[in-house]
């Protein structure tokens, strides 16, 4: 478990973290979100001891990251792929970390094999492509069979294959009871991966909560897009029943307030044929861009803006 409370971090006039509290609980993957410059990487960084906060603690299965006897037994981390010596073999790179750590180095090849370097493992790594070095990163971050992990932006450079297979691997460490905390800015696979969020901006925490309650929380109905050539007919029949139906440019109506299986009894009832019927759900890329919109530090100046000046 990773519990973070009232982490501060001040760089000079600037407050980087500020007051951040949250818990990442075992069992699930914790997605961390915000804008560039939201504190993430800092947050991580204070969490593995790589910075001293300011106020406030972070503690790793109960203790803080500096005090573990054998901290890559207990907690590994991906924070930045291009932290390897170039000169060194993938595989050296990892016998290095497992000798430092008492790790049998039959583990080595456990982790490359998991990660899928195969060959590659003996090659240098200044010829690695940004997707070889994530593997190694997350070999080297899975090389203690640790139950915390920690993953900053681990699909940069990867295939669609490399993140799927991100996508599964978080899972099933998860699945194992490992606490994971994950940090991306893909926010579909967000979606699909995470059980928990937790949204900070400007170093402040904004969300903290289930990804369905996130999503829920926004205040969105529940809509369903449905196509019928009886358009007035089945939306009489949808007014009856205190439903709101709004029409779409693309001659499609859209009810709010109702499952899909419901407007589609309704349908049949009436006798209107359905060829299209679908519910729409608003998707976490909405969700975090209404909740993050004021934390924003770079923002791109609109086109009229740009013709202004």
């Amino acid at each position: 478990m990773i519990e973070v409370r009232g982490l501060t971090k001040q760089y000079g006039a600037v407050r980087a973290v500020d007051d951040l509290t949250f818990d990442v609980a075992p069992g699930t993957v914790t997605g961390f979100l915000g804008p560039n410059g939201a504190g993430k990487s800092t947050t991580m960084r204070m969490i593995l001891g790589l910075d001293r906060p300011t106020a406030g603690r972070a503690l790793v299965a109960g203790r803080p990251f500096d005090r573990l006897g054998e901290p890559l037994r207990v907690a590994g981390a991906l924070l930045d792929a291009q932290a390897v010596h170039p000169g060194r073999s993938g595989r050296d790179h990892l016998r290095v970390a497992a000798r430092t750590q008492g790790i049998a180095v039959r583990r080595v090849d456990e982790v490359i094999e998991q990660v899928g370097l195969g060959p590659a493992a003996r090659r240098r790594v200044k010829g690695y492509s940004l997707g070889m070095r994530q593997r190694l990163g997350i070999a080297t971050a899975l090389l203690g069979d640790p139950a915390v992990l920690l993953f900053d932006e681990p699909m940069n450079g990867l295939d669609l294959d490399g993140v799927r297979w991100i996508r599964r691997l978080v899972r099933e460490l998860a699945d194992e009871g490992r606490t994971v905390l994950l940090s991306s800015h893909l926010m579909s696979e967000m979606e699909q991966t995470a059980d928990h969020l937790v949204i900070i901006g400007r170093g402040r925490l904004i969300a903290d909560a289930p990804i369905a309650e996130v999503l829920a929380g926004t205040g969105a109905a529940r809509k369903v897009r449905v196509r019928t050539p009886s358009l007035d007919d089945l939306a009489g029949a949808l007014l009856r029943r205190k439903l709101r139906v709004h029409p779409t440019d693309d001659g499609d109506l859209l009810v709010e307030g109702a499952s899909a299986e419901t407007v589609g009894d309704i349908a049949l009832e009436v006798g209107v044929a359905v060829h299209r019927l679908a519910e729409e759900h608003t998707s976490l890329e909405q969700v975090y861009l209404d909740l993050t919109g004021d934390s924003v530090q770079y923002k791109v100046s609109s086109e009229k803006e740009l013709v202004r000046s």
